[in-house]
């Protein structure tokens, strides 16, 4: 354990000190491309991020390969030099749309050409676990397919939702930390030497997002890009490949007593083909319902619009920084939900938690649709959101024609403290990068009369 934070520490240290001269490079060579229609930031923001993380990546992997209890992965196994070959292969690929915009089916090439060279050095799924049948052995063709897919489905499902400030790199490292438990406890608690490789790929990985999000929390100085998001996610189709289609089910001595014992001895190999539906689950929702959305007003399916979840968690009240939050908590939910169910699948506290903590993420997604109002003696006390409303102030009447329209009351001032009462003395605060949504200002936030 303490090598992979060792791991852990440095990857995260080289991506957070990149990060800076990375931006101040994205600035100059103009990777800087102009707002669109869709997006909720209001600056152009450089992008390139994902050259700091895979610099970090890379210093991640060669501090594991002098270490002494890590440096057998790199000796028994082919999989890390699979996982930086096919990362280095897509994070040019990235690099290259963000500053050019390549065509999205050039990239949907460039990921299947990256899955397909770490199928070629070792990085495939060789079989598939299944409940009441045991081991089945996948063909060549089999393995190259599904492993593609899974691959080019992971990256695109990173990809997409990266929409705003954090969101992706949170939810990854939320992910990835999963995986790294799950991993952790099959190598050290089973003896499956095979789940090294993936153990380590995901302190990589988490070291790879915690440097990276310093710079990228709202209000963000520096995107990720593409060249980040398919890198990200390509690490973590690797982790969740290497461990389920390279470790041996039979190595765990599963499938043994009868077909219900099997099932549920089964749960934890098919954890890591369900961990990444925590990150999929989400965006494929929101994919879904902008289809539906699209084609029934007559547009084309492919046409950006501003109804995506994140668009309206805002548009509901949130502010940006909530909505990530509530982002994290419902993939932190998923992710660890399930691991702890493969861990303990026959107890029911674990299920009723993950009830209760959903009711509270409910809750927490409605809050601004009934945000509650502290009495008048506490409102000193509670931010402005939970304040009362000013009373509506009486119409001022306009001015003649010609003549100019006098000074407003200042409600600071001695001479006008006599016109505005008590109730009204609270005056509306301009929006600004705390308070607002992103798409419009907030009128309802208010702030007392100094």
């Amino acid at each position: 354990m303490r090598d992979y934070l060792l791991t852990l520490c440095v990857t995260a240290a080289v991506t957070y000190l990149l990060t800076g001269p990375v931006r101040k490079f994205a600035i100059a060579t103009g990777a800087m491309p102009e707002i669109r229609a869709r997006d909720v930031h209001r600056e152009p923001t450089p992008r390139l991020g994902g050259i700091a993380m895979f610099f970090g990546l890379c210093a991640g992997l060669l501090v594991a390969d002098h270490l002494h209890s890590l440096n057998s992965v790199f000796e028994l196994s082919n999989e890390p030099r699979a996982l930086l070959s096919g990362a280095a292969l897509i994070w040019l690929i990235g690099v290259l749309d963000d500053k050019f915009e390549i065509d999205a089916l050039i990239k949907l090439g460039g990921q299947m050409i990256a899955a397909g060279v770490m199928v070629m050095q070792g990085l495939t799924i060789l079989w598939l676990p299944i409940p009441g049948v045991g081991t089945v052995s996948l063909t060549q063709w089999q393995g190259t397919l599904l492993t593609v897919a899974l691959v080019v489905v992971t990256i695109n499902a990173v990809n997409f939702v990266d929409g705003l400030d954090g969101l992706a790199a949170g939810m990854v490292c939320i992910a990835s930390a999963a995986f790294f438990l799950y991993a952790y406890r099959m190598w050290f608690g089973y003896g499956v030497e095979a789940a090294a490789p993936a153990t380590l790929f995901a302190s990589v990985l988490m070291g790879m997002c915690l440097g990276f999000l310093p710079h990228n929390m709202h209000p963000a100085r520096i995107f990720m890009g593409d060249s980040g998001s398919m890198l990200i996610g390509l690490v973590l189709a690797a982790s969740a490949i290497s461990v389920t289609g390279q470790v041996d089910p039979d190595a765990l001595k599963l499938f043994e007593g009868g077909t219900r014992q099997a099932t549920h001895a089964a749960l934890p190999v098919f954890i890591p083909l369900l961990l990444p539906l925590t990150i999929i689950a989400i965006p494929v929702a929101d994919l879904l319902l902008a289809i539906v959305r699209r084609t029934w007003k007559g547009k084309s399916p492919f046409a950006a619009d501003r109804g995506h979840l994140h668009h309206r968690l805002l548009e509901i009240g949130h502010s940006h920084s909530r909505a990530v939050l509530i982002m994290y908590f419902w993939s932190a939910l998923i992710a660890f939900g399930v691991v702890l169910y493969s861990v303990h699948s026959a107890s029911m506290w674990i299920v009723f938690a993950i009830v209760v903590l959903s009711f509270v993420g409910l809750v927490l997604l409605l809050l601004p649709r009934f945000t509650p109002r502290a009495p008048r003696w506490a409102e000193s006390f509670v931010p402005p959101r939970y304040r009362r409303r000013p009373r509506s102030a009486a119409p001022v009447p306009a001015p003649a024609p010609g003549i100019p329209p006098g000074p407003a009351a200042d409600p600071a001032d001695p001479a006008d403290a006599a016109a505005v009462s008590p109730e009204e003395g609270r005056i509306p605060v301009p929006a600004g990068i705390n308070g607002a949504t992103a798409i419009g200002s907030r009128s309802r936030f208010t702030a007392a009369r100094k």
